[in-house]
This record gives C-alpha cells, structure tokens and sequence, in this order.
C-alpha cells in the first residue's frame, strides 16, 4: 500500500493541472486574485518588452505565473525576478545547456525529498552533500541537479504556490567538500534557492554541524539578501529546535521525524524518466537539456 501511494506521489510529480482547491491557498500564499490574475501577467510581459533588460526563452501566461506567484503578485519585483533568471541562464549556461539530465542520477543520495507538500511547510528538500564523493563527480553537477530538480518541480502549480522548505545536513561534510565550495558555487546555490528562481522558500534548516558551518555561513552571507536572514535556522545537533519549526510528520525518521514519503534524488529524477510525456520533453529542451531517450 506504502509502495503505490509513493508510486502515485511520483506519477503527480509531472502534473501541470491547476486544481480548483489551489485558488484559495494561491490567494492566501500568493495574494493570487482570479479576477486580476490576467492583467497581472499582461502587466508583466508588457514590462518585459518595454524595458528590454531580458529575453526570456518563454512568455506565456502559465510561465510568467510562476514569477508572479514567487513575488506575491508584485509586478515589479516580479519582472526584477525574471531579469535574475535570465542573467544566472546567460552566466552560466554550462548548468543547463545541453546537460543530458537523466546522467544526473548518480547524483543520488546528495538530495533528499519529502512528498508529502503541506501548506505550512511546503516540499521539504534536505541537502545531504556529505553523501557525495567529490572524487566521483564535479560539484558542478550536484548544481546541476539542483537545477533540474528547480526547473522540473516549478511546472507544477501547487509548489509554485505553497513553496518549500530546505534541510541542510552537514552531517559527514569534510575538508574535500568545503574545497570544491567556491564563491562562485554558493552564489549559485543561493540563486537556485529564491534569488534567481520563481520559488518561495519559506525556511532554511542547518543540521549537524560543526566549525565547518564558519566557512559555509562565510561564503554564502554575501550572497543572501538581508530581509532573507530570518528565514534561516541553525540547529546544530538539537533535533527537538528543528522539530518547534517543522512538524515530525514531515520529517524523516532520522531527524525525529514519522514520514516514510522520502526518495532521494536518484530515485525520483528514474521515477521522472518513467512517467514523462511528450510535453515536458519539449519543455526541458526548451530549456536547454539534452533530453534521450
């Protein structure tokens, strides 16, 4: 039974529906109004064109949503968001263009996620880099996967909506992985987080920590904007602080939790190589992936 309903989670993974019960968590979450939504967008793709600081490779109604939705419904910070997308693409195509996603598999255990997509905590994401072997693969391919997991999870109206929370498991971090952690790197990380992205994050979690959490917290301050700061816990190895923020039915076993709704990302990213359609083939190159058979 546990088996089908995670096997149903991943089926819906690729659903692109806006269901009728979405409207009210859009207009709680996003100040989404139904009666001004399409003004909203016309707004927004008249900004695009009249301002010329961004060519985006899209600009239908259900592609700006995501930028509206991410901003609250705020035009202008909604078009400074799609000028941020369009630059971090432009500087660093290398994430995306022509990436054959599914090689990303052997990304693995690095990434970690919940299911279960709660208002009040969103998808919960857990980075788990400790996992990761940096002899077996170059950092840039866990942002990779960062991306595709951002590009893939965003189609779907609900996340655009109720948004995410992360969980960042230093836990088994050492000197080789703080090596590959350039400025260039967590600026990445940061900009696939909110700053140039359509998602909300409603919090980040640092978990089993160490000294080590100086150089993290050195290198990626720079780059998070003030107002976000109180949107960042440290925890360090005190499960019950991370419990007061997240309910333990959406944790993991392993952090106090009760939630069995968990894959990692290799499993998922398989699950989405099963279930796609012809649709989010076209979509993701568009993008810019390199999307076999």
């Amino acid at each position: 039974m546990y088996d089908r309903f995670l096997e149903i989670g991943f089926e819906a993974e690729l659903n692109t529906k806006e269901d009728p019960e979405l409207y009210e968590l859009a207009y709680e979450h996003c100040h989404e109004d139904l009666n001004t939504r399409e003004a909203s967008i016309e707004e927004l793709r008249s900004m695009i064109y009249e301002r010329g600081e961004c060519l985006p490779f899209r600009m239908d109604d259900s592609f700006l949503l995501r930028f509206l939705r991410a901003t609250k419904f705020i035009v202008p910070k909604a078009h400074r968001l799609v000028v941020r997308y369009c630059a971090f693409r432009d500087q660093y195509p290398y994430l995306y263009k022509d990436v054959d996603m599914w090689e990303l598999v052997k990304v693995k255990d690095a990434y970690e996620g919940s299911m279960l997509d709660r208002p009040d905590v969103g998808r919960l994401s857990i980075f788990r880099f400790g996992m990761w072997d940096p002899s077996e693969f170059p950092v840039e391919d866990l942002v990779r996967a960062g991306m595709l997991m951002m590009e893939i999870g965003l189609r779907q109206p609900k996340l655009q909506v109720i948004g995410g929370t992360v969980i960042v498991d230093l836990e088994g971090i050492t000197l080789r992985h703080v090596a590959t952690l350039t400025p260039t790197v967590a600026y990445q990380i940061v900009g696939l987080l909110g700053l140039a992205m359509p998602c909300r994050l409603k919090a980040c979690h640092f978990v089993n920590y160490s000294w080590i959490i100086n150089t993290f917290i050195y290198l990626f301050k720079r780059f998070i904007p003030r107002k976000s700061w109180d949107k960042i816990h440290f925890h360090g190895y005190n499960l019950k602080s991370l419990q007061e923020h997240i309910d333990p039915e959406c944790l993991p076993v392993r952090y106090g939790g009760t939630c069995r709704n968990v894959s990692n990302f290799g499993i998922w990213l398989t699950k989405i190589k099963k279930y796609r359609d012809s649709t989010l083939d076209q979509e993701l190159k568009k993008v810019g992936y390199m999307v076999k058979e």
